[in-house]
């Protein structure tokens, strides 16, 4: 005989527990409600604060960066106009290119090295994967000279591709990170399923794929999201490769835009929003998967 103890609580009474930091949820108790939306705005200023801050920046003159205020106090593009005037546009279009272009090559070398680690049985497997894991422990600054040297003179090739927009492209082709995430998420699918697909005929590619790829989509998204963040903020290797500052990315440009005295806020808080944009669209178009992937890792961590 089994007994099934039931606990019962009275109307409008909640367990101290209900919360992480134990307060009571209970619709009368007014002193933790109220406790919470404070925490919440709170929360909401700081993150949303500095946001308010460059965007009402960006569309008012005010040459004294001590002034800064929540509301633009005379609207206008003027900032624009002078960044422009700056070349704020084609350092734009170079970070776009440059993130455009990384980007779709770190995709590819990511799932195509996953899909060797996680499917594939061969000597000296864990051997690769930390060699991969050891270079996302390595600074920018300690690869700075030899990358610098690679890149006057790429071996076997021997092209010089400083100057070069290339330049920048191929060191960020393979990154630790994406290779590992996708490693894990592909572990992860049924081995069932790319048997099944054999014994109807599929060849590795076909397998490749309309399989695995496909199931791998909040992975991708995943790494999507990290990768181009990672591009985008670029700020040594830009700078190695350049020749002249019109090879320059919008990061690398900012950070000489804040250094000029001649320069008012508004013009950097500009090129700041700028900076914002590509980001938010790349993340707005793939939260959906990419809030699946990062909890589907969690679950299977």
């Amino acid at each position: 005989m089994s007994t099934r103890v039931e606990t019962r609580r009275r109307p409008g009474v909640s367990s101290r527990l209900d919360t992480a930091l134990g307060w009571s949820t209970a619709r009368n108790a007014y002193v933790s409600r109220g406790i919470r939306i404070l925490l919440c705005t709170l929360a909401v200023l700081i993150f949303t604060g500095p946001l308010i801050t460059v965007f009402s920046g960006a569309f008012d003159v005010n040459r004294d960066p001590t002034q800064l205020s929540i509301l633009p106090n005379n609207p206008t593009l003027q900032n624009y106009e002078e960044a422009g005037a700056k070349n704020i546009w084609g350092y734009f279009a170079n970070s776009l290119f440059i993130a455009g272009g990384a980007l779709l090559l770190q995709l590819l070398v990511s799932v195509f090295a996953a899909y060797a680690m996680a499917r594939k049985k061969f000597r000296g497997q864990a051997i690769i994967l930390l060699l991969i894991l050891t270079t996302m422990m390595l600074p920018e600054e300690v690869i700075a000279i030899p990358l610098s040297l690679v890149i006057g003179d790429l071996p076997v090739f021997e092209l010089n591709l400083r100057g070069t927009l290339l330049g920048v492209i191929l060191p960020l082709g393979a990154w630790g990170f994406s290779i590992f995430v996708m490693t894990e998420f592909m572990k992860e699918i049924p081995v069932e399923l790319e048997e099944a697909a054999r014994v109807d005929g599929a060849g590795e590619l076909r397998v490749f794929a309309q399989i695995i790829l496909p199931l791998c989509r909040p992975a991708l998204a995943v790494i999507a999201v990290f990768g181009f963040n990672m591009i985008w903020d670029q700020y040594l290797l830009p700078r190695i490769v350049a020749n002249d500052p019109a090879d320059y990315t919008l990061t690398v440009a900012l950070a000489d835009l804040r250094s000029d005295i001649e320069v008012g806020p508004g013009i950097v808080l500009a090129g700041a929003l700028l900076a914002l944009v590509p980001s938010l669209i790349v993340y707005l178009s793939l939260q959906k998967s990419f809030l699946r992937g990062i909890t589907t890792g969690a679950v299977k961590g």
